[in-house]
């Protein structure tokens, strides 16, 4: 760690200025010490970042504090319109967001540039819209009385993001809680926190209140942990793995806050013999998207034994044919894993189950060719029931192939499984699909398709992969305090 004081304020990624510094209060507030960002495509140390404290976490939640009557005071059709001043400002700086975030955290440039950052400025434009048409109930007559009800602003809300979709996961959360009248403190993910700080800039253009939005970088141990146990937040929104949401929910239980977590997934692809062969190979091949690191991946494919066999050639054919290289090159496929230590844990996956009876029909080792964190595409067959690669998540590029005789055995071995956030069925019956949506346990079920849902419907996921649900009026629940106020006929004084 290097001094602060004697480092740059601001480097320079990719041509695109950014600041190091937290955004507290509506200040760049520097620390003491930093911590060194590095990119996945070349290991390489792109900046030395703010590292925050319990101090700066003091100072961010105190700034989110004051800043809550005011804003929380403002009719929501004016808060509307600077959120939607914010998805402006982020959709006039898609490019300065792609380059940055592609740098950051090596997702790929063309993914950025044509559907990640529109949807941030839709997460953005979406809540503020959705604010003023939901927060505000008619009133209802309830034998002779007058009853409404009200979404109140819950407060100060803590959103911990992470490393595989910073800014579109942070957003997801920021909308609904600022559009709700709420004021926000993020802490990014330690392994891409850049495009935070960018969002601060945007913010802060768009007229967005000092306090009401504010940025704590640094790691989980030194920033997030005093943040996710402070006594003055509200509500905390977390996006990242089982092992951390435990500890999180340790920390929170003692100040009873509600909390909001979206974790991992282990989630089945259903492939039935009366399926669309090629569309069940593009839902697929789908998977490797990010290198395999989405929590929403389909990484167990269970395919019926009568087309087993030509949907495994497909697929591995499929998969030989996708480029990895650098994510800034557009006609790159597949980029790099996000850490060193990721890496090895992705690795450790693949050779315990090759060493425990699977078989790579493509990839099962890193691309040599390119080296660094570049991890082939892999395609497992023959792994043994119960073993961990069926079970655990790998969040890599690494899928396997499983073969069921009916539906109901497809059924069983896709519930087989602590996670559910997801699940994906391809079949041409209609009756197959109502029958097997409704029986698989995850919170959210695609079929003949992937990856489709509007910003109004809920999401989360049951068992391990989360809890509650987030999205239209699902995330006013979680953000605000419902109010229920009955007012009687009688015993009104005369004013009149």
């Amino acid at each position: 760690m290097d001094d602060f004081a004697a480092a740059n304020t601001s480097a320079s990624i990719d041509g695109i200025r950014v600041d190091l510094r937290h955004w507290i209060g509506g200040e760049r507030i520097a620390s003491a010490r930093t911590f060194a960002d590095l990119s996945p495509i070349d290991e390489a140390e792109i900046a030395q970042v703010a590292a925050g404290t319990a101090a700066e976490v003091d100072a961010a939640v105190a700034a989110a504090r004051a800043a809550f009557p005011a804003w929380s005071a403002l009719p929501v059709g004016e808060r509307s319109a600077i959120l939607r001043r914010v998805a402006d400002g982020i959709e006039a700086r898609i490019e300065d967001l792609a380059r940055v975030e592609t740098r950051d955290n090596g997702s790929l440039i063309r993914s950025h540039r044509r559907g990640v950052m529109p949807r941030v400025a839709l997460n953005l434009r979406a809540f503020a819209d959705y604010a003023e048409k939901q927060l505000s109930h008619p009133d209802m007559s309830v034998r002779g009385h007058r009853e409404r009800i009200t979404y109140d602003p819950a407060g100060v809300v803590a959103v911990i993001t992470p490393w595989n979709a910073p800014l579109m996961l942070a957003t997801w959360r920021i909308g609904p809680a600022l559009a709700a009248g709420n004021t926000v403190v993020v802490k990014p993910p330690e392994w891409a926190p850049l495009t935070a700080s960018l969002l601060a800039d945007i913010m802060h253009e768009a007229g967005v209140p000092a306090g009401v939005f504010n940025v704590v970088q640094g790691t989980g141990a030194d920033a997030g942990a005093p943040l996710t146990a402070h006594p003055d937040i509200n509500r905390l929104a977390f996006t990242g793995s089982v092992p951390t949401a435990a500890v999180i929910a340790r920390a929170a239980a003692p100040n009873i806050v509600p909390l909001s977590f979206e974790l991992g997934g282990k989630s089945p692809l259903l492939v039935f013999e009366d399926a669309d062969l090629a569309l069940a190979v593009d839902l697929a091949v789908e998977q490797f998207d990010n290198a395999g690191q989405v929590c929403l991946k389909a990484a167990r494919m269970l395919v019926h034994s009568s087309i087993a066999d030509e949907f495994t050639r497909r697929l591995v054919e499929r998969t030989a044919g996708l480029r990895q290289g650098d994510p800034r090159e557009e006609n790159t496929d597949l980029s790099a894993l996000i850490a060193r230590r990721h890496f090895e844990q992705v690795s450790g996956f693949v050779e315990r189950a090759l060493a425990d009876g699977a078989r790579a029909l493509i990839g099962g080792e890193p691309n040599r060719e390119l080296g660094g964190l570049y991890y082939r595409p892999t395609v497992l067959v023959d792994a043994k029931p119960g073993s961990e690669i069926l079970t655990e998540e790998v969040f890599g590029p690494v899928v396997t192939v499983e073969t069921f005789q009916t539906e109901d055995d497809a059924v069983a071995r896709a519930n087989d499984t602590r996670f559910g956030l997801a699940a994906t069925v391809v079949t041409s019956d209609p009756e197959r699909a109502e029958r097997v949506s409704h029986a698989l346990h995850a919170g959210t079920v695609w079929v003949n398709c992937f990856f489709v849902r509007d910003l109004e419907a809920p999401f989360g996921g049951t068992g391990k992969s989360g809890i509650g649900r987030e999205g239209g009026l699902w995330s006013f629940d979680f953000y605000c305090d419902v109010k229920n106020s009955v007012f009687s006929p009688n015993g009104w004084r005369n004013h009149g």
